[in-house]
């Protein structure tokens, strides 16, 4: 395993990170408690030490499981956390999106009932989950600073999408010098990334990217076939038909990817995203030991060498010789889609 650099934080993340959504819930397939916290044991012995939970995954269960998991290496791992989802006063209705709270006051309250359950007096990574970019006032900024100050946060960071904003929130995450904007990335779905990556660029900005969903859903993890039948509840099921049915079609394109056997498709997604200097960590769900063990090693699988990079850009350009539509062209905005103009994408909202 190789390590980044969140930002100019100095904290130090894993290139392939745990996303903890998959512990204490079971929107991304079902395992007990016990399975759950083996897992998180089984990826630190591979290498990985950044763990990314939120308050909302299973109301607050799995920041609990990934403290039980970790209590006794807490001082070898990364550990970050998200507050913003008010689940204390609102139900949750399926994979409905329950009302966020951006209060600074109901921020603190949020944050230390997380530091509780997580069993530690202090964070690694603090995330705004889901705000828009209007939510996120003086006040709010001067909390996360005081966190930084007291010891509690080391960095600060900004997670989207995807039900809330996109663009503009990331952009508001580097013009305020967060040290991570957290977002969907990947070879099928490059946009925000992309734009996010242009804007550290172009202000010369010390934000990190966190990429999430690095595998488009199961598509270039190969996991969702065809013949694939997803089990009720799948958080996959909710992508359209023509999503994975073009996305079919594109995986074949990306073949020479795989580098005669040196890596696999799904570790090859991982390296194009650990190929831009920005990406952090990549956090791919994983549901197995197995997921683990693969994924993992991407991280020491050979990088992607200039032309590879130069041939995927130049068959994103052409919908990797796909000619349909993939159900998935929109994106929601907090602006009324002013932050998508000019990236090809248009507003849910619309």
């Amino acid at each position: 395993m190789h390590y980044r650099t969140l930002g100019d934080s100095g904290v130090e993340v894993s290139e392939v990170g745990f996303g903890a959504w998959v512990v204490g819930t079971d929107w991304w397939g079902d395992r007990s408690e016990d399975d759950a916290k083996e897992m998180l044991r089984f990826a630190l012995d591979q290498g990985i030490t950044y763990f990314d939970t939120g308050d909302v995954y299973g109301h607050g269960r799995s920041e609990e499981l990934v403290g039980e998991a970790l209590a006794d290496v807490r001082d070898e791992v990364t550990l970050a956390t998200k507050v913003g989802y008010d689940f204390y006063n609102n139900p949750q209705a399926g994979h409905g999106e329950l009302p966020k709270e951006m209060d600074a006051e109901y921020l603190r309250e949020a944050f230390e009932t997380s530091l509780d359950r997580l069993d530690t007096d202090y964070v690694d990574l603090l995330q705004l989950h889901n705000a828009n970019v209007g939510e996120v006032d003086e006040d709010v900024l001067e909390l996360l600073d005081e966190w930084r100050e007291e010891g509690k946060v080391d960095a600060v960071g900004w997670a989207l999408g995807p039900s809330i904003g996109w663009l503009a929130e990331g952009d508001a995450a580097v013009e305020h010098d967060f040290d991570a904007v957290q977002t969907v990335f990947n070879l099928f779905e490059q946009v925000p990334g992309r734009h996010f990556i242009e804007s550290i660029r172009e202000s010369d900005a010390d934000t990190s990217v966190v990429a999430r969903v690095p595998h488009s859903s199961g598509l270039l993890n190969e996991q969702v076939r065809p013949e694939t039948e997803l089990e009720e509840g799948d958080h996959r099921g909710f992508r359209p038909d023509a999503w994975y049915e073009t996305g079919w079609e594109k995986i074949e394109n990306l073949r020479f990817l795989e580098r005669d056997g040196e890596r696999t498709m799904a570790q090859a997604a991982i390296q194009w995203l650990l190929s831009h200097d920005e990406v952090a960590s990549v956090t791919p769900t994983f549901r197995t030991r197995e997921d683990i063990s693969e994924w993992a090693a991407a991280s020491e699988t050979p990088p992607l060498t200039p032309g590879e990079v130069e041939r995927v850009e130049e068959l994103y350009a052409e919908n990797f010789g796909v000619d349909r539509d993939d159900g998935m062209d929109a994106l929601r905005s907090s602006v009324e889609g002013k932050d998508l103009e000019g990236t090809g994408m248009h507003w849910a909202g619309r």
